[in-house]
């Protein structure tokens, strides 16, 4: 776990959630002041087109052009421009003459008076837009000329709206523009809190310098421990990736350099477990390593997966030489313990006057001992295995087992592997062969090693119950053993001996049950 210092500066994740927030509010604060002015330009610019649009159409109509030249057009026109003004909200009407002299208005008293406001690009037959301080207040109007049928210029319509009703039309989408704008900065804090969350997860919590400071440290750890080091995170996809591998750990799993794919490592390292698991023995094709793996939680929430792993092999190797050691002494032992009967025996005759027999028993024993050691001395090549099977013959009889060495074994010189190899092939296979031996009531082990086909083939067969395919294949894999409550490593070792070689493990029926290995026999590379 990371070590949390006391007083330390803000985190990674609150950092980014200030900012954030102060970036959003000022970006939702500048689009609401935008949409503001953008509103109320839009806002002048429908009211122009309104107060166009009412002048022009009340300029075109026939009726307003008759009035304009009758005896009286305030009692004609009046009435009429009133109820146009209730009618689309606008603040005046004003209908008048070219001499600016107002026929109507809103209010009667300013009848008859002259209108305040530009008339003369009117008076040239073009309608435009103004803002003006008219009578009624500053407004925006619209003044257009109205023609009789003859096409002379007989009057002037104006329309407009004050700017206090025009302000207070606005105000009312003010609010609509606030909330949007409160509704943004509120989705904004929600989501900048979720992202926070999400960086605070994945920082752990720190602060900048921490994760500075964690980042060379880790760097440097990672490439000065010993052990091999694989960190997994959660995600168990098929295209996963490993989040970190150390130097050692590429070199004891032979994983290239770059990312590493999940799939690169050992199915058996890849076991999502939640429990720490620890020693436990991994093989593969070439070595033998211990690893420990530990799950990494946060919070209560499991993270991901800590593997180390150590190289076991050559103390493996030193296990395995120093078993057949054992195994060997035992053998002297047993032999040493047998001698000293047959020996007792001997001088017993001997004092009982029976010399004939005493000679015969002793040149008897003597002889048969001797023809199996010059039959394996001569037929095997190599020393270290031929004294292996004679040991492993010792250590069956003492243990109620019938080692039989057959007529057929002889093998000749193996280039491709060296004597710890074939001790490590041949020591397991016959353990293996005298442990399942033992269950029935006649045990026996039959070992043949012999060439075949330019091929080495070394089969131990048994009076065991034997081995299914699915369970040689287990017993292939890491600590497994067929024995209840053991966690053996003997074929697990056998099959990295034969995959390094390009071999084959089989199991082929016979009287009992039977392990066939056959290895190609090639020269020993030359070494680089």
């Amino acid at each position: 776990m990371v070590e949390r210092k006391t007083g330390r500066r803000m985190s990674v994740a609150r950092q980014i959630l200030l900012l954030q927030l102060a970036l959003l509010a000022l970006v939702i604060g500048v689009g609401a002041a935008l949409a503001v002015v953008d509103e109320r330009r839009d806002s002048d610019d429908a009211i122009r087109r309104q107060v166009s649009s009412i002048a022009q159409t009340l300029a075109l109509s026939d009726s307003t052009a008759a009035a304009l030249t009758s005896p009286d057009p305030t009692a004609i026109l009046q009435p009429q421009t009133e109820k146009i003004r209730q009618a689309t909200g606008v603040d005046f009407i004003v209908v008048m003459a070219p001499d600016r002299t107002r026929f109507t208005h809103t209010s009667p008293e300013l009848i008859g008076q002259l209108f305040n406001g530009n008339i003369d690009r009117a008076l040239d037959g073009v309608t435009f837009t103004e803002t003006y301080a008219g009578s009624l207040g500053p407004s925006i109007r619209a003044v257009t000329p109205v023609y009789d049928s003859g096409g002379t210029l007989v009057g002037l319509v104006s329309a407009g709206v004050t700017r206090e009703q025009i302000s207070k039309q606005f105000a009312q989408s003010v609010p609509v523009i606030l909330f949007v704008a409160g509704g943004g900065l509120l989705a904004a804090l929600l989501s900048s809190l979720l992202v926070s969350r999400r960086i605070r997860r994945q920082t752990l919590g720190m602060a900048p310098d921490e994760l500075r400071t964690m980042y060379e440290h880790h760097d440097a750890v990672l490439h000065s421990i010993g052990e091999g080091l694989v960190v997994i995170g959660q995600g168990r996809s098929k295209d996963a990736r490993v989040d970190i591998v150390n130097d050692e750990a590429r070199r004891l799993l032979d994983l290239p350099d770059g990312p590493v794919p999940l799939s690169s490592i050992p199915e058996t390292m890849r076991v999502d477990d939640a429990s720490p698991a620890k020693d436990q023995v991994h093989l593969t094709d070439k070595r033998v390593l211990v690893v420990n793996q530990h799950p990494v939680e946060w919070e209560g929430n499991r993270i991901g997966t800590v593997l180390t792993i150590r190289d076991h092999t050559e103390l493996q190797n030193v296990l395995g030489e120093l078993d057949s050691v054992r195994s060997f002494a035992e053998s002297l032992r047993s032999q040493a313990h047998e001698s000293a009967n047959r020996l007792h025996t001997i001088i017993t005759m001997v004092e009982l006057g029976r010399n004939e027999d005493a000679v015969a028993f002793a040149t008897n024993e003597l002889r048969v001992s001797q023809q199996l050691i010059d039959r394996l001395m001569n037929a095997v090549h190599e020393p270290a295995l031929a004294a292996l099977l004679l040991g492993k013959m010792s250590e069956a009889t003492e243990r109620g087992v019938d080692l039989t060495i057959t007529e057929d074994t002889a093998l000749g010189p193996v280039p491709s592997l060296n004597a710890r190899e074939l001790v490590t092939l041949v020591g397991n296979l016959v353990d293996n062969a005298i442990d399942a031996s033992r269950a029935s009531e006649s045990p026996w082990v039959e070992v043949t090693v012999m060439e075949e086909d330019s091929m080495m083939v070394v089969a131990v067969a048994d009076s065991g119950p034997g081995m299914t395919p699915e369970a040689l294949e287990k017993a292939k894999g890491r600590g497994y053993s067929t024995k209840s409550g053991s966690r053996g490593l003997g074929l697990a070792l056998v099959s990295q001996v034969v995959k390094r070689h390009g071999g084959t493990l089989t199991s082929e029926p016979a009287m009992g049950s039977m392990l066939v290995v056959r290895i190609p026999l090639r020269e020993a590379e030359a070494p680089r």
